[in-house]
């Protein structure tokens, strides 16, 4: 063991180099069992080791890590990184700053008010607010803590014990993040109405206004509407502007869940496919998804500015002074709930600077382009079969039939449920694709490829990827399932 541990830092490009080549498969696949047997010791950290050692630990842990930079990982909705914005992370990882005052982020403090300055303008709140956050589940809960806030300022010190029974609104095909921000935010799951969509995955805005006017009738108060940018699995969109009216018509917040489909607001042929989110009270959008900054980049805009200081801040008098002989309006971390917050500005603020608005435009449409081919695609090859023939995310979600089941109708849907999971384990122990799946409402399991900014994807890869799931499907026999 070096004293200080900088040899090592001098070895870590050329490790990931070497664990990121075309040779290396995109995943050796061991059950946890087995994978804890090959690492045994390797993981104990009692006792410390050369760097010799320590770099056979690390070629060994990459060895068997998923190569999620590779055009054949299609498992979720990130995958490889934007180079210049892996180099902001490692830069920021490097000078170990946090993200609450200027005093310890000068230049970073900037950067991340510029950065919010051009997106706000980007979503249509020039005059709104904005803060980054560890992930979008996260992000959906401050823009419910902001909704609250506004709606019963004196929660902050009185909590909720004198308010009415509120109650939340989605979509049934939302994140389950709602579920999770109900229950740690002291609603209750049982606070949400989960409106039904249309066969596009869209919110039923007349079941919406129904639902609204039905909790008001009953003396509740409708606290937040969260319409979707991009669901999960099938990439919908909202009729925002429809949500929209209604929120109006009933005074209730509006946050737009765009942590997917926000990144359409780069290009300008695609960003009318969230037309109403300039309306939203609050949205939340991961860059680390679909335009591939490192993982995590996520935030929350709001268009009441001032507003998430006023939610958040508990004003630490050994941090926030007030008596500093700066400008303390730089010091920004008071509208956060955490204290200590990392740089994720600069690694997106990498990725703008290097590509500005032209070049990010140019990598949205070309997945839209990709993902189009995608979906053509899949409509006309024997045995593929689309759950949606609308492309609105670059989500394209389909069934492979194999031939053998062609033919099948008694238990054919059960059979089904069974195929597409069983493909995807061939497909996993032979490293050919990590793609996902998932059954929805009324359908059985069924695939979902999702296409990124990052890497570059070309048409034969899509066929090859395509082809490797037919390949798959047809060496399943019924004895399998």
């Amino acid at each position: 063991m070096a004293l200080n541990g900088t040899s090592f830092l001098d070895k870590v490009l050329g490790i990931v180099k070497d664990e990121r080549s075309d040779s290396s498969p995109l995943v050796r696949f061991v059950h946890p069992k087995e994978l804890q047997a090959i690492f045994d010791t390797d993981l104990n950290v009692t006792t410390g080791v050369n760097d010799q050692e320590l770099e056979r630990c690390v070629r060994k842990v990459l060895h068997y890590s998923v190569k999620t930079h590779k055009a054949t990982f299609r498992n979720q909705l990130f995958s490889a990184t934007d180079p210049y914005g892996l180099a902001g992370a490692w830069i920021t990882e490097a000078f170990n700053s946090s993200q609450y005052t200027f005093e310890v982020g000068p230049v970073f403090t900037l950067i991340e008010l510029k950065l919010f300055e051009h997106i706000l303008k980007l979503f249509g709140i020039p005059d709104g607010d904005g803060i980054f956050a560890p992930g979008g589940s996260m992000a959906i809960m401050y823009g419910i803590v902001a909704a609250r806030y506004k709606a019963f300022p004196d929660i902050k010190a009185k909590g909720m014990k004198n308010l009415p029974e509120m109650v939340l609104f989605t979509s049934e095909d939302s994140h389950y993040s709602i579920t999770k921000a109900a229950h740690w935010l002291g609603f209750g799951t049982d606070q949400i109405r989960r409106i039904p969509v249309n066969s596009k995955g869209q919110i039923l805005v007349q079941k919406l206004d129904e639902a609204i006017q039905k909790e008001k009738a009953l003396c509740r108060y409708p606290v937040f509407v969260n319409a979707m940018a991009g669901t999960t699995v099938l990439g919908s969109i909202d009729d925002i502007d429809a949500v929209a009216d209604v929120c109006k018509k009933h005074g209730v917040w509006m946050h737009v869940d765009a942590c997917w489909g926000g990144s359409l607001m780069l290009s300008p042929r695609h960003r009318m496919k969230l037309k109403g989110i300039e309306r939203a009270n609050s949205i939340s959008w991961n860059p680390h998804k679909m335009m591939g900054a490192p993982l995590q980049c996520s935030m929350i805009l709001v268009r009441d500015k001032g507003l998430l200081h006023e939610a958040n801040s508990a004003a630490a008098q050994y941090l926030f002074q007030q008596d500093k002989f700066y400008d303390v309006s730089y010091d920004t971390g008071d509208k956060s709930v955490q204290c200590g917050r990392k740089i994720d500005a600069f690694k997106l603020w990498m990725i703008w600077k290097a590509r500005g608005d032209l070049g990010l435009n140019q990598l949205a449409d070309q997945t839209m382009a990709i993902a189009q081919y995608c979906l053509d695609t899949v409509a006309s090859r024997p045995g593929f079969k689309l759950v949606s023939d609308e492309l609105q995310c670059p989500n394209v979600c389909f069934w492979y039939i194999p031939t053998f089941m062609r033919n099948i109708e008694k238990n054919g849907n059960e059979l089904m449920h069974k195929v597409t999971p069983k493909i995807k384990e061939l497909l996993v122990l032979s490293s050919k694709l990590m793609v996902s799946y998932s059954p929805l409402r009324q359908h059985n399991n069924f695939f979902r490829l999702a296409f990124q900014f990052h890497p570059t994807i070309s048409y034969e890869q899509v066929i090859d990827m395509l082809t490797a799931i037919e390949e798959a499907g047809e060496t399943i026999t019924m004895n399998m399932l």
